[in-house]
């Protein structure tokens, strides 16, 4: 699962329990959160404390809380190595990219900070690596040694950045979207053999857009526009389901109310296959947390 919990949970003026509720209904199993602190507390861990889950924080305002042991961090803690039942290992990774320049408000004209407005492909794609690439590129430096190995990999988060295959020709022509978008960020992902598990049991992206941004305005807000910015990324895995998870019937398929976050979450169920010998080196481990 990833899951914006939005300022530790408290922004949404639910209790920390209310964020906690929705893990449990969604029986999830390992959860890359995002925006974990608040006031200085860690939200994250006192969620974990009360699932009797494992708890990893990686700074930057993000954690990993799994129900299997965590046995250590990749070296700057993009990601976690998480010891599954059946001598299994995964890798788990989970980011909260930047938020501003904001594409998809640079193309529609909505004001966001001081960026400018903008109307080309080529602008869009110039302005997202500017706001993110580096981030991506950093994360990336930690998933690479480790693409070769075998060993299934998750990379989950909130991008902060719209999927370039929910941003085609299609949707354009239908006039979902204001242009195609080849979105730096997640054609990186694919293209280093990931697979975005939302879009792989939802392949129609006109059909089924699973908007994760946002619930706090309506999709007719010329102020705002709604888009799926919250992904579930697999590597080395069998892609099972993918729900979002949300606030009422018609925007998720979980609905956990009242919803605590200004993101919907998203769930996804993927078939491991069990390694005959587990993998000691999966991962340079730092000292577990």
């Amino acid at each position: 699962m990833t899951f914006n919990i939005w300022v530790g949970g408290s922004a949404g003026k639910q209790p920390v329990e209310q964020t906690t509720k929705v893990i449990r209904e969604s029986k999830a199993d390992i959860v890359g959160m995002q925006e974990t602190m608040t006031g200085g507390q860690d939200t994250s861990k006192i969620i974990a404390d009360s699932l009797g889950w494992h708890h990893f924080a990686q700074g930057g305002n993000t954690s990993v809380l799994s129900r299997y042991p965590i046995e250590g961090s990749s070296p700057n803690k993009w990601g976690v190595l998480i010891n599954i039942e059946n001598k299994t290992r995964v890798h788990f990774f989970n980011i909260h990219f930047r938020p501003s320049p904001y594409q998809p408000y640079q193309l529609k004209g909505i004001p966001y900070g001081n960026a400018p407005f903008i109307k080309t492909e080529e602008e869009a794609i110039q302005w997202a690596n500017k706001a993110r690439g580096d981030q991506v590129d950093r994360m990336f430096v930690d998933i690479n040694p480790i693409l070769k190995e075998g060993t299934p990999i998750f990379i989950t988060g909130d991008f902060n950045e719209p999927s370039f295959q929910d941003w085609t020709l299609r949707a354009a022509k239908k006039k979902i979207i204001p242009i195609p978008v080849k979105y730096p960020a997640t054609f990186k992902v694919v293209g280093a053999g990931f697979t975005d598990t939302f879009r792989k049991v939802h392949p129609d992206e006109i059909k089924t857009r699973g908007y994760t941004w946002t619930n706090k305005t309506t999709p007719q807000d010329p102020n705002d526009f709604h888009d799926r910015i919250d992904f579930v990324f697999s590597r080395g895995v069998e892609v099972i389901d993918s729900q979002v998870v949300g606030e009422n019937q018609q925007n998720a398929e979980i609905v956990v109310s009242p919803w605590p976050s200004d993101h919907r979450a998203v769930i996804s169920t993927v078939k491991i296959k069990p390694m005959e010998k587990p993998n000691d080196k999966a991962l340079p481990l730092d000292s577990k947390q």
